[in-house]
C-alpha cells in the first residue's frame, strides 16, 4: 500500500501558479487537426458533467510539469508528434521532439529485446539457470529460493522472486557503482544486495534487480559494455539518436548522425544548446545536476524520446505481423508478448486486456522524469507520453485524450462523475486498516467525501455510481462494500491490483 500513501501525498501538495512559455512542435503528417484536439482537451481520470474543456497548457501548469513530449502511431506510422514547454528552463531550452528524457523504467522493455535477441541466436537459452551465463559473479542461491533455479524468463518477466522494485541513481559528481557492486549491494552502492525474497516461478513480484541481472548476463555473453551491444540495436530501428551509455552524452554539434539503414549514416541538424532534458521535482524545482545517473542501465538508463520509441513500438507490431525482423523474428516477438506464468506480465512489457483490445505497455520512472507507452497488439496503434517531471498525472490524462480523439479503444480511462447523497456519503466515513501498520482515513465533510493517508493532506473522492469512487489526478478507485444487513463492512482498493481493507472504525 505504500504506493497507494505515495499517490495520495503526491495529489494533495498546493499547486502555485509557474510560467510556461509552451511551444507546440508538430510534426503531424496531416493529422494537426486531431492533434490539436487532443491538447486542448486534456481528459483527467475523473470529468465532472460540463466541465470546460483544459488545455495541456494549463494542466501543466496545474502539476507543475516543466515539459511534455508526444507521439502518436495510428495504422503502424506516427501520425503525430509534439513537444511543449521547457526541456531546460533554466537555459530557456525548449522542449522538442528530438530532446531525450530519462525513459526510465520502459529501459527493461527493450532490453528485453536485445536479450531475446541472443536467445534467437542461440547464446541464450530462457529456461537455463543465470548462472549457467554469469562469470563475473553468480548470484547466491539461498533457503529462499527452495532450491529452484532462476531462469532468464523470470528475470525478464518479474517471475524470479528476487528484491529490489527500484533504483535511486547516483548524483552527478558522486562515486558510481559498477554493475556487479550494485548486485552485490556493495559501497559506493546505494541499494541493497539482490536476493531472493521467495521462491521463484511462484509469482510476478516486480523486480527491477532482477532485470539488473540480465544485464550483467548480456556482458557476460557478448563481452562488452552493455551500451556497446544495445545502441546499435536501438539504431537499427531507427532510434538514432536513443542510448544506454551512462553516463549520457550531451550532444551539442548542430549536426549528429542520423542511422539510414543498410548502415547508411546522413547529418541532420539537432538542437543547438544540446538534446539532453533537465528532470524536475513535485515542486517543480530542477533535480540536482539536472539529472541522475543509473549504472542499472537495463532496468532504468535508457534516454529516450516519444518519436524514437514509436520506433521501437511500431517494429514489434510489424514483427508480431511477420512483416519486419530488424532485431526479432515473428515468433520470438510472440514470445515477448506473451504473459508468463501471470496474465499480464510477459518478457519485459505488460500486456493489459483493455475493453478487448490487448496492449503491450510499461510506464517509467527515474528521478525528475514519468514515462508511459502503449502498443497494440493488432491495428497498429499506439501512443507515447515523456514528461520531466516528478509528477507523471498528465501522462494519463493526455492518453485519455489520444484515445478519445484517435478511437484508440480502451485506452480512455477517464470517467464522468455522478452526484451522490450526502446521507450515502456519510456511511463510508471512517478508518480502513490498509495493511498492519497503515490505516487509511475516509471523512465526511461539508457534502463531500475525502481520503486522508495519516497526517497527511485529503484528497477528494468523486462518485462513479453510489458505491464506487475514484481519485481525480491518480488512478485509484475505492468501492466500499456492504453487509447483507446494509453496513459497510471494507473498501476495495484498485491501484495497480485490488487490495482490501477491512472498515475498523
Amino acid at each position: 500500500m505504500n504506493k497507494l500513501a505515495l499517490s495520495i501525498v503526491a495529489l494533495s501538495l498546493l499547486f502555485f501558479r509557474i510560467e510556461i512559455k509552451a511551444q507546440s512542435l508538430i510534426n503531424s503528417s496531416g493529422n494537426s487537426e486531431k492533434f490539436r484536439l487532443v491538447t486542448e482537451h486534456l481528459l483527467p481520470n475523473v470529468v465532472a458533467k460540463d466541465a470546460p474543456p483544459m488545455s495541456i497548457h494549463e494542466r501543466m501548469e496545474h502539476y507543475k510539469v516543466r515539459g511534455v513530449s508526444i507521439a502518436i502511431i495510428q495504422n503502424y506510422k506516427i501520425v503525430a508528434s509534439g513537444a511543449f514547454g521547457y526541456a531546460d528552463e533554466g537555459l530557456k531550452k525548449q522542449m522538442s521532439w528530438q530532446t531525450l528524457l530519462q525513459a526510465g523504467s520502459v529501459s527493461k522493455s527493450l532490453n528485453a529485446m536485445g536479450v531475446l535477441k541472443l536467445v534467437q541466436q542461440g547464446k541464450i537459452n530462457l529456461n537455463t539457470d543465470i548462472n549457467q551465463y554469469l562469470t563475473s559473479w553468480k548470484f547466491p542461491y539461498d533457503e529462499k529460493s527452495k532450491g529452484k533455479k532462476i531462469t532468464v524468463a523470470n528475470l525478464l518477466s518479474h517471475t524470479g522472486g528476487l528484491n529490489l522494485h527500484g533504483f535511486p541513481g547516483y548524483e552527478k559528481g558522486k562515486p558510481i557503482p559498477d554493475i556487479v557492486q550494485v548486485l552485490k549491494g556493495e559501497e559506493p552502492a546505494n541499494t541493497p544486495p539482490v536476493r531472493s525474497m521467495f521462491e521463484p516461478g511462484l509469482r510476478s513480484e516486480y523486480s527491477g534487480g532482477g532485470v539488473t541481472i540480465s544485464q550483467l548476463i548480456v556482458m557476460d555473453v557478448t563481452h562488452q559494455p552493455y551500451d556497446n551491444y544495445m545502441n546499435p540495436i536501438l539504431r537499427s530501428m531507427g532510434m538514432s539518436t536513443s542510448s544506454y551509455s551512462q553516463p549520457p552524452v550531451e550532444k551539442k554539434a548542430d549536426s549528429v548522425l542520423r542511422y539510414q539503414g543498410r548502415n547508411s549514416y546522413k547529418m541532420l541538424p539537432v538542437n543547438e544548446k544540446g538534446q539532453l532534458a533537465a528532470g524536475y521535482n513535485l515542486q517543480g524545482e530542477e533535480i540536482k545536476g539536472k539529472y541522475h545517473i543509473y549504472p542499472e542501465q537495463a532496468a532504468a538508463g535508457l534516454w529516450a524520446n516519444p518519436t524514437e520509441l514509436s520506433q521501437f513500438i511500431i517494429e514489434i507490431q510489424r514483427s508480431l505481423k511477420g512483416q519486419s525482423n530488424k532485431v526479432l523474428d515473428q515468433k520470438t516477438t510472440q514470445l515477448m508478448l506473451t504473459p508468463y506464468i501471470d496474465g499480464t506480465a510477459a518478457l519485459g512489457v505488460f500486456v493489459d486486456d483493455m475493453d478487448g483490445t490487448k496492449y503491450f505497455q510499461h510506464g517509467g520512472a527515474d528521478e525528475g522524469f514519468r514515462t508511459q507507452y502503449y502498443g497494440s497488439l493488432e491495428g497498429g496503434n499506439g501512443v507515447v507520453v515523456m514528461v520531466n517531471s516528478d509528477n507523471g498525472a498528465i501522462i494519463d490524462e493526455i492518453i485519455n485524450s489520444v484515445a478519445n480523439v484517435y478511437l484508440f479503444k480502451g485506452l480512455n480511462k477517464s470517467k464522468q462523475t455522478i452526484t451522490v447523497s450526502p446521507l450515502v456519503l456519510q456511511q463510508y466515513a471512517g478508518k480502513y486498516q490498509t495493511a498492519p501498520d497503515v490505516v487509511l482515513n475516509v471523512l465526511f465533510a461539508d457534502g463531500h467525501l475525502y481520503v486522508q493517508m495519516g497526517q497527511g493532506n485529503k484528497a477528494e473522492l468523486f462518485a462513479e455510481t453510489p458505491g464506487k469512487f475514484v481519485l481525480k489526478e491518480a488512478a485509484v478507485e475505492i468501492e466500499f462494500v456492504k453487509d447483507d444487513a446494509g453496513k459497510v463492512v471494507k473498501a476495495m482498493i484498485n491501484e495497480g491490483g485490488i487490495h482490501e481493507a477491512k472498515k475498523i472504525e
